[in-house]
């Protein structure tokens, strides 16, 4: 590959969002359809909450919609014509440079970019940190080649992915039809209960703390990057240091429901069980720990679907703070979550038909982590000029 390296506003035209005015947003479709941040992305695709009647800067079927607000380096890819807002830019490739080239560039990209983040409350890049961006940029029909290669192993990531959201779907739908069963057996049913009657809930250690006075030792902490929605990613753990006191206080222990206190509204609600997965761990103030106290009346998992439910969302974005298209609960907001709890015995057999479709997804996930693994490689190795 070539190594001439070039800025990335020399090959690609960056263009930065700007947020429409606040009385031209509407919820009937009207206009362009806003693309706010990358709140406003799923599943690789631009997924608009808003409509706008007014719009200074838009996208182009085909331009890559990249987040520079919070999440810092997601993208998609435009389908259409976007309102571009102020925590997205819109790149759009020259004639000299291939849009698949460019797409898989960024991926490997995003660190740099993302270390450029600035801001207190959350981080953001300007387009300056965008353009100096540094990018080899060989002949077309070399990244065409490249993108080949990429594309080819994407698409069975792809095909991996898709296999265990269909499983996904098969116990989202046992989780519903164990709520429609409520009809014919309400009276077994208990719906007088909040989650502080069940469970104890607490927040974790806080970073920058003032330092203790007693003796601190390392140790991995989980934060909000950690804990996905039904499961954790604990491809990265930071370790924190802490005294033996606070890493008793906060050491979590198999069981424990560990949900998030805030971020996109869509991902109230999230969380995941923890199953050990470490030999120690605490977790940080952003994250609260639900550990079960009345086990006769609730299991952890059916706890986790419910609070991930619907329903439970609805509570929370109806209790939540929300700024800037970020929201947030509190200790107390979480406490009052109000239960729906069938008996035992039909929470274990909701558990064990879970357990069933987990293990059928055992597999996919094997084969999509190794797939992953050799996608990493041949983009490192397709950017260095060694593929």
């Amino acid at each position: 590959m070539n190594k001439v390296l070039r800025r990335l506003d020399d090959v690609c035209t960056v263009t930065m969002g700007q947020a429409p005015p606040g009385d031209a947003y509407n919820n009937d479709g009207e206009g362009w359809p806003l693309i706010a941040g990358a709140g406003d992305f799923a599943n690789g695709r631009p997924a608009a909450k808003k409509h706008t009647r007014e719009a200074t800067k838009t996208s182009a079927t085909g331009d890559i919609i990249l987040g520079i607000r919070a999440s810092i380096g997601e993208k998609v890819l435009s389908d259409g014509e976007y309102c571009l807002g102020r925590g997205v830019a819109g790149l759009r490739p020259s004639t000299e440079l291939d849009g698949g080239f460019l797409w898989h560039w960024l991926t490997v990209a995003a660190p740099d970019l993302a270390a450029k983040g600035r801001g207190a409350t959350f981080k953001q890049v300007n387009r300056q940190d965008i353009g100096e961006l540094l990018i080899s940029v060989p002949d077309l029909e070399e990244q065409r080649r490249i993108t080949e290669v990429l594309d080819r192993v994407d698409e069975l990531r792809a095909k991996r992915r898709q296999s265990l959201a269909h499983l996904n779907d098969l116990t989202q739908s046992i989780f519903l039809d164990l709520i429609q069963s409520r009809k014919s057996n309400a009276d077994d049913w208990n719906d007088s209960l909040h989650l502080a009657d069940v469970a104890d809930v607490s927040s974790g250690i806080t970073k920058g703390r003032k330092s203790p006075t007693a003796a601190l030792r390392s140790v991995p902490y989980l934060a909000v990057l950690n804990v996905q929605d039904k499961r954790l990613d604990l491809s990265t753990v930071k370790q924190i240091e802490a005294t033996e006191a606070e890493i008793d206080r906060y050491r979590l222990r198999q069981g424990d429901l560990l949900l998030t206190e805030g971020g996109d509204p869509d991902k109230l609600g999230r969380g995941s069980i923890w199953n050990g997965e470490l030999p120690e761990a605490i977790h940080q103030n952003h994250i609260f720990r639900v550990r079960v106290t009345r086990p006769e009346m609730v299991n952890p998992v059916y706890l986790s679907w419910l609070v991930s439910s619907n329903e439970g969302k609805r509570y929370f974005l109806r209790s939540a703070k929300q700024t800037t298209g970020i929201a947030s609960i509190n200790m107390a907001q979480l406490r009052r979550f109000p239960l729906l709890l069938p008996p035992i015995g039909v929470q274990r057999e909701f558990i064990s038909r879970v357990e069933a479709v987990e293990q059928l997804k055992a597999p996919y996930r094997r084969s999509l982590v190794e797939l992953d693994a050799l996608f990493a490689s041949l983009q490192d190795r397709a950017f260095r000029g060694l593929l």
